[in-house]
């Protein structure tokens, strides 16, 4: 029992630390309380300001003021260092979180949508812009829409560092959250690279599950240099990122509705819907299962990385108002 306590307090310091890490400037008890919520974690202000006073005494926090915090040195090694068990299943958790905190109306075409965050140095965003508009232009993602900060400023729930450019590309997780505000539970089960033969889905040559992975695995196989995006929109032959669902065979009518409002929208990302039972691009699909496979939304990136320019990509970010959003050529 005291070990289980210990763990539940160490991941309320770590989402205490989170916050911190992402504020230009000290907060206070009120305003962590407010937003640890984001964290799934139920605590209140009183309880906050006790956890806070044992992270000044551990030299993790620093008192500025009369009540706000700073993160310190030590505070963010502690999180660089935290507990490999609580990474375990991040993946699949930051994709229902999202999920649920996607509420993009398709009527009004208004909301908050789901996005990858990718930093790149700002001497080099130019090129990779010039790098990444083929993609876009083809389709090899969810959406030619995406949005841009400067180092310092805010995007979405982080802060973009020193020397970066931020750009947010918009996440397929954009169809998991307008499918279950209509009602449709889509199970996300892998993330895996698809092979292409001219420009149409052919297998998928590699899967890692979401269940059992503290990265996207867009993130890994980029980081592993296992794409080849560029040749896909050249040549129509290539491996490129993708994400495969499951849906219930009874929601494909809604499913086939939301997906083609969303193309309206100017987000879509659906690749290939199976029939029900059916493998889809080499997996099998569980009995009255329809297999679903969505384009990723780092591929753009990927291309970027494969002709050396080197972006750090945070997937499945953050959220940010649709409103917001312009078209990639209006950078170019």
């Amino acid at each position: 029992m005291i070990g289980s306590d210990t763990q539940e307090v160490k991941r309320k310091v770590i989402a205490i630390l989170k916050i911190l890490r992402d504020s230009k400037e000290p907060l206070g008890a009120r305003v962590i309380a407010h937003q640890i919520k984001i964290h799934g974690i139920e605590l209140g202000e009183r309880a906050v300001r006790y956890h806070l006073k044992l992270m000044d005494e551990r030299g993790l926090t620093q008192l500025v003021g009369r009540d706000g915090r700073l993160i310190t040195d030590a505070g963010l090694e502690e999180l660089k260092s935290a507990l490999v068990r609580d990474k375990v299943g991040f993946a699949i958790s930051r994709i229902e979180l999202l999920a649920f905190r996607t509420n993009f109306d398709l009527e009004k075409r208004s909301g908050l949508v789901p996005v990858n965050i990718s930093y790149f140095p700002k001497e080099k965003f130019g090129e990779a812009l010039r790098v990444m508009k083929p993609v876009f232009e083809k389709g090899l993602c969810v959406s030619d829409l995406v949005a841009t900060a400067r180092e310092g400023e805010r995007f979405g729930d982080t802060i973009v560092p020193k020397g970066k450019i931020a750009l947010a590309t918009i996440c397929s997780i954009v169809i998991n959250g307008t499918l279950l505000k209509a009602g449709v539970p889509m199970d996300s089960r892998f993330g895996g690279i698809l092979e292409l033969r001219d420009s149409k889905p052919l297998r998928f040559v590699e899967l890692i599950n979401y269940a059992g992975s503290s990265m996207d695995p867009s993130e890994v196989f980029i980081r592993a240099g296992m794409t080849t995006v560029t040749e896909a929109v050249k040549k129509g032959d290539g491996k490129i990122l993708a994400n495969y669902r499951e849906i219930p065979s009874l929601c494909r009518p809604i499913v086939e509705e939301t997906v083609a409002k969303l193309k309206k929208a100017g987000m879509g990302g659906l690749i290939a819907m199976g029939n029900a039972s059916e493998a889809v691009c080499e997996v099998s699909v569980d009995l009255n299962r329809i297999g679903v496979i969505l384009v990723g939304g780092l591929n753009p990136v990927a291309a970027a990385e494969e002709a050396g320019l080197t972006a750090e990509s945070h997937a499945m970010s953050t959220i940010v108002d649709y409103q917001s959003l312009i078209k990639i050529s209006t950078l170019i």
